[in-house]
């Protein structure tokens, strides 16, 4: 294994921003908010209903204007966020040459706090990080991809052959990193597992290797590239009990071969997403253009087979390319 260290970059804790779109129909089992433009980066919403769960599955979907189908990638919010967090990720992602699909997840989205009366809303958000909502969830990933190929199909839909299913990353930050873990086929007791095959590569933000198993058992077999990101006070808004030092111990239970994992020094449980106002004071701004470096990098290695990326992230550039600087923070790969 192989390891580099970067300076001390302090980071302010912040909280996720979501907010809301009004919506009209366009199809039967989806409907598109709105589209806009940013750059050459497009933003569509849709609302898919999955009719065996009587359960629809938002998504808010960042494409650039090329035409030739490109690989997808997944995004799945942490407890209590919306399809609109990380739209620093999406936006890189899709004018980088992918088409970026951010989930939401009924029942530990923001609905749960924002329907809670305000005294009651840090229960809440607790009581719906349970078994029920990670098994939605991991419904959930299948049922986006098999909407994807379908809207691949449709002639009328904005998403005709605009996409690559055949290369497909998923990745999640907090409750979203469960998710993708559990995609990836991380075991659970009763040797249980969950993996989504049509998946190529992981990135999972603010990973936790969970209760009741081994972090060898229930990682230690999965041999897909996966990229961990996490921080020397990343702890759990909602489990004191899970240390910043327990995230990390996902990577070290990983079998080497295309496993990566940076730790930015000083960074806490939020500093992977994008919320403005008083809590961002002081965000260190060399992170956001770090993640969004090293990921774009992972996905270019294993979801367009370049050989320069893999090299990128097997040697010290994630160091000097990014703006981080080494001393205390790290990054290691094996």
């Amino acid at each position: 294994m192989n390891r580099l260290k970067f300076q001390r970059q302090p980071l302010a804790a912040c909280l996720a921003c979501f907010f809301w779109v009004l919506a009209f129909d366009t199809m039967p089992g989806a409907r598109i908010a709105f589209a806009e433009e940013s750059g050459t980066v497009r933003e569509l919403r849709f609302e898919p209903v999955d009719g065996q769960r009587s359960r629809t599955v938002p998504v808010k979907v960042y494409l650039n204007e090329g035409r030739v189908p490109q690989p997808v990638i997944l995004f799945s919010h942490g407890l209590g966020g919306s399809r609109e967090n990380n739209a620093y990720l999406g936006t890189h992602w899709a004018a980088a040459g992918y088409v970026a699909v951010f989930m939401q997840h009924p029942g530990s989205d923001n609905e749960v706090w924002k329907s809670a009366k305000r005294g009651q809303r840090f229960e809440a958000l607790k009581s719906a990080a349970g078994a029920a909502t990670l098994r939605d969830r991991l419904a959930d990933v299948p049922f986006v991809i098999d909407r994807l190929a379908a809207w691949n199909q449709q002639e009328s839909h904005p998403l005709h052959e605009r996409m690559n299913l055949d290369r497909i990353g998923m990745s999640g930050h907090s409750y979203g990193a469960v998710t993708t873990l559990g995609v990836a086929g991380r075991k659970y007791p009763l040797n249980r597992s969950f993996p989504e095959k049509r998946i190529d590569a992981f990135l999972a933000m603010s990973p936790q290797p969970g209760k009741g198993l081994d972090p060898r058992r229930a990682f230690g077999h999965l041999t897909q590239p996966i990229l961990c990101m996490t921080g020397t006070k990343d702890g759990s808004p909602i489990d004191p009990t899970m240390k910043p030092a327990t995230r990390r111990e996902v990577f070290a239970a990983l079998p080497a071969g295309n496993k990566y994992q940076l730790v930015l020094e000083d960074a806490q449980h939020f500093a992977f997403g994008d919320s403005r106002g008083l809590r961002t004071r002081g965000r260190n701004p060399a992170h956001h253009p770090a993640i969004q470096s090293i990921s774009l990098h992972f996905w270019d290695a294993y979801l367009k087979n370049r050989a320069e990326s893999k090299a990128w992230l097997q040697s010290k550039k994630p160091l000097t390319a990014t703006g981080l600087s080494e001393n205390r923070d790290v990054w290691e790969w094996k």
